[in-house]
């Protein structure tokens, strides 16, 4: 066996760790999610022995990570975080059926993923596209994702547009023409980008454009509602690509601190109805914990998208889009946190206007964080007391695909009836026969690493 498919068993199906996307510095686990680990290596074992398998085949099937999310929600429960949970019956830890029904895919999912990232794995390796191809399609349930990009200078990219093409031609041959599509990274307060915007929409066909407000030169970053940030909107409506995704939450540091909050989102988004503003990591700051919103404590992260888009009259169900890229990953350390916060984005963005991202591969195969959000339930408490949403069926559907489908003008029915018979599913299927997950992650995982990083960048 393959070191790259882990067979000292030390990594499991549902990845706690401190792995970040390159764009924030790593945060230490809590003792609550090293407990978490704890226990799920411990329940392993001893699940693996009563269905006399072998641990690293345990981890990888169904009741692996069934058994893993329940020692999640034992060490959470022991550490008083009861707001949010991972809803499935202890049963699922044992029986390989059930654990299949509770985290597998239902029925009416449709995966899209609006926020990848290619990246080199491991670094040096060639064979980076296959390990890409292989993550997100063959051990995820991902259909279809969005390749993005992290902020740069022009001539010092870490992905460039054409090895980002590069990735999805290589899934073109696989006959998955539907599987990928491409952002173009645009910062107008750097010389040279919006004059680019004509090339990416023409040469390399985007479907969108990625900016980073906090980003910029000399470290000075832009809100969309100044004059640089209003002279991309205009680009985009004339190029009719009216789709902006922008960086928002997860600062780089101090200094871009300002211009990664979200006050002047209601105030473009009510100035340009016909634009789609996707926000990115939904104004998220891992340094900010998730409470109930509360408009009188004018509290940064993600209350700032919510303030501004109550402070415009921008109702739920508008032209802004709540996207939960690293948000989610970093959530799932925490389910009463994650239970505000999506609470909150369901409530004032609109259960229409969540999306699903993860930010993989640089979190490697975006499966864990899959099958968490299928089982993840915020508490009946908060519901009750906060008007926060069940997390149903349809709930989840609607998040994990159809409201990206919707943003993105494609047919969900047609996707899907495409990928239903191309060369992907047709290798995801012989491949799930016996499947070899790798558990692995790929971003920085401490702060000396994220600073490594970012002086190659």
């Amino acid at each position: 066996m393959s070191t790259f498919t882990d067979p000292t068993c030390t990594r499991l199906p549902i990845k706690l760790d401190t792995t970040s996307s390159g764009e924030f510095v790593p945060v230490p686990l809590s003792p609550a999610n090293r407990e978490a680990n704890r226990r799920a290596h411990e329940a392993a074992a001893s699940n693996a022995r009563r269905l006399d398998l072998s641990k690293r085949a345990f981890l990888v099937s169904a009741c692996g990570a069934a058994s893993t999310l329940l020692a999640f929600n034992e060490a959470n429960a022991a550490a008083g975080r009861t707001g949010g949970f991972f809803d499935l019956p202890r049963e699922s830890a044992l029986e390989q059926q059930l654990a299949r029904v509770q985290v597998g895919p239902a029925k009416e999912e449709f995966i899209f993923d609006v926020q990848g990232h290619f990246v080199d794995t491991p670094k040096g390796n060639p064979r980076g596209p296959e390990v890409f191809i292989k993550d997100v399609f063959m051990d995820s349930d991902t259909d279809l994702m969005v390749l993005s990009f992290v902020p740069s200078t022009r001539d010092a990219e870490p992905v460039t547009i054409q090895a980002a093409d590069a990735v999805r031609r290589i899934v073109e041959k696989l006959e998955g023409t539907h599987r990928l599509l491409l952002h173009g990274r645009v910062n107008p307060n750097q010389a040279g980008d919006l004059e680019t915007m004509d090339e990416l929409k023409e040469r390399w066909g985007v479907s969108a454009w990625k900016t980073y407000t906090q980003y910029g030169p000399g470290g000075r970053g832009y809100f969309l509602s100044d004059d640089v940030g209003t002279r991309f909107i205009e680009k985009a409506r004339k190029l009719d690509v009216k789709v902006i995704c922008v960086h928002k939450g997860l600062p780089f540091g101090q200094r871009s601190y300002e211009h990664s909050q979200c006050s002047e989102i209601g105030v473009v988004a009510k100035r340009y109805p016909d634009v789609k503003f996707l926000i990115y990591h939904s104004g998220f700051v891992s340094s900010v914990r998730e409470q109930p919103y509360d408009h009188a404590a004018k509290r940064d992260g993600i209350d700032t998208l919510i303030r501004s888009l109550i402070d415009n009259d921008v109702k739920p169900g508008s032209n802004v889009y709540a996207e939960l890229g690293s948000t989610w990953r970093f959530l799932m350390r925490d389910p009463e946190q994650a239970a505000h916060a999506l609470g909150k984005l369901i409530t004032y963005c609109g259960p229409d206007n969540v999306l699903w991202g993860t930010d993989s591969i640089w979190y490697g195969s975006p499966q864990d964080q899959i099958q968490a959000f299928r089982t993840f339930q915020i508490a009946p408490e908060l519901r009750a007391k906060h008007g926060y949403p069940e997390m149903t069926p349809s709930l989840r559907a609607k998040i994990f695909g159809l409201n990206g489908v919707r943003v993105y003008g494609l047919s969900v029915e047609e996707v899907k009836r495409f990928a239903r018979r191309d060369r992907v599913a047709q290798e995801r299927a012989a491949y799930r026969e016996q499947p070899e997950p790798s558990f692995l992650t790929y971003g920085p995982k401490t702060r000396r690493e994220f600073l490594s990083f970012k002086a190659v960048e």
